[in-house]
């Protein structure tokens, strides 16, 4: 087994950058479009409209020079809290251009969150809705609808002069084991993950219609349904709120969906509550935030009739550095490296791990350049050019990862390290299971026990029938340490709003 993997020249390679390209990622963008024929082709479907990629260039263009006026310079952050939608699009392809850094957020966090994100970058202007203006006292606020309505009638704003180093953007991690920190990155990022995740994975092309279940404040919804559409010259639809799987499935068949991407909540619960005619026109799914168990990737695989890949991909690198493609699937592991990253596996002490578990390292260009403001923590997770991930995999046979969770997500039981993700992906091949999470908790006398907490694929299981057979699996097929003591149903997993678990949620068992 190579100490240093890379993608070996299996995955499709990457399109060279023509010399001469634009640094700016904005100007880029709008450049693309019209020297490939892109810019009357449709870019996104928003409710009751559809946008071009030469409007949303226009548009701005024209909306730089509103930012302009409330004085947004080169360098200053500008905030972004509202929906997926035009005025995301807009307020952030504006600030590329005025070499500004975006700052994007989840629209729906609680207050205090809003209040903590807007200290910690400390915005010049925040870019928000009516209801969420009052969040953001003493920071100048300007609503999407606001900037849109104003850009319609702005000139187009010069772009800045920028390098391909210049911060483009700055994207909070979700904050599942901890504070979230912001991960910057450049103007030439999103060009190397769009040929190494948009290209190398999928092989996004111009006809293709995209749908993110993951939203654009997130790295993976920002790259599946803003960048690879508009380096291709293909179509995202772009839906304001997260979506219930009936909506998933209404807006797959109504704009013919050829890209869909979710994580693996989103893919179970479509299994339970979808039927399968309304995915025809899928031809490729993509699955990360957390690892897709084999049996709900057989299942999601046989709902919609086509391959459902497994990627691994961080806030940290921008988007995705290891996948399964569409010209190399590998059921059960998170495939390999992507073109332009390399993946080494090392102990706690930083040796190189060839066999066992090992926590993954990667280095590759659209590696941030560090946390905003945070020196300390950006010097702990950035080390000679490589990052620590936080992930733990495993050689799988043949070569290819398999993700092994986080390694602050082990389980201590009777002394004994556990991961709760290998016992959950053997609860997880139960059919009446439609979600699973595992985590020590202290029972009635304070003794810590692993406690299994399931989502049922029905409401209809019967619980008591479901915990007996549960343990009887786990007991046929892991060590006795390993096996559950209770299962406890639940409606529903605490996960936070880019759909990933939170695992300390779990072990306090409130939610």
């Amino acid at each position: 087994m190579p100490e240093t993997l890379s993608d070996g020249g299996r995955t499709r390679p990457p399109s060279p950058r023509p010399a001469g390209e634009a640094a700016n990622f904005a100007v880029h963008a709008a450049a693309l479009a019209r020297r490939e024929g892109w810019w009357e082709r449709p870019a996104f479907h928003t409710p009751g409209r559809s946008w071009a990629h030469g409007e949303v260039h226009a548009l701005a263009a024209s909306a730089a020079s509103v930012l302009a006026e409330r004085d947004v310079r080169p360098g200053d952050r500008v905030l972004i809290a509202v929906p997926d939608g035009i005025a995301w699009v807009t307020a952030f392809l504006a600030a590329a251009r005025l070499g500004a850094i975006a700052i994007p957020v989840n629209p729906d966090l609680p207050p205090d969150d809003h209040a903590f994100l807007a200290g910690d970058c400390r915005p010049r202007l925040v870019v928000t809705e009516d209801h969420l203006t009052g969040r953001f006292a003493g920071h100048a606020a300007l609503t999407g609808g606001h900037l849109v309505r104003l850009a319609q009638e702005a000139p187009a704003s010069p772009a800045a002069a920028v390098t391909g180093d210049t911060p483009l953007y700055a994207q909070y991690t979700s904050g599942t084991t901890g504070v979230p920190k912001a991960a910057l990155h450049r103007h030439a990022d999103p060009a190397r993950y769009q040929r190494a995740a948009g290209e190398g994975v999928v092989g996004v092309r111009h006809d293709d219609v995209t749908l993110s279940v993951s939203k654009l404040f997130f790295a993976y919804g920002l790259g599946n349904a803003l960048v690879f559409p508009l380096s291709s010259g293909s179509c995202a639809v772009l839906l304001p709120h997260r979506p219930t799987p009936a909506q998933i499935a209404e807006a797959v068949a109504r704009h013919g969906v050829t890209l869909l991407y979710g994580v693996p909540s989103c893919y179970a619960n479509l299994v339970a509550e979808c039927p399968p005619e309304a995915f025809s026109t899928v031809r490729l799914a993509v699955s990360a935030g957390e690892s897709l168990s084999t049996a709900l990737g057989t299942r999601a695989r046989e709902l919609l009739g086509a391959p459902v890949l497994d990627q691994l991909g961080s806030t940290e690198v921008g988007h995705a550095f290891c996948s399964t493609t569409a010209w190399r699937d590998e059921p059960g592991t998170i495939g390999r490296p992507l073109p332009g990253y390399e993946v080494v596996l090392r102990d706690e002490n930083g040796a190189v791990v060839t066999l066992g578990q090992g926590e993954i390292w990667v280095r590759g260009d659209s590696v941030m350049t560090g946390y905003l403001g945070r020196p300390d923590q950006t010097a702990r997770a950035l080390r000679g050019g490589w990052l620590r991930t936080g992930d733990l995999a495993e050689y799988a046979d043949g070569g290819a990862l398999r993700h092994c969770g986080r390694n602050d997500d082990m389980e201590m039981v009777g002394g004994i390290t556990v991961s709760p993700l290998e016992i959950e992906r053997v609860l997880a091949e139960h059919p009446a299971v439609a979600e699973v999470a595992v985590a020590v908790i202290a029972d009635e006398r304070g003794a810590r026990k692993l406690r299994a907490f399931v989502v049922p694929s029905s409401p209809r299981v019967d619980g008591a029938r479901l915990e007996s057979e549960l343990i009887a699996l786990a007991r046929r097929r892991l060590a006795p340490y390993k096996v559950p003591r209770s299962v406890e149903p639940r409606p529903s997993l605490p996960r936070t709003s880019t759909g990933k678990l939170r695992r300390f949620a779990v072990r306090e068992g409130r939610w």
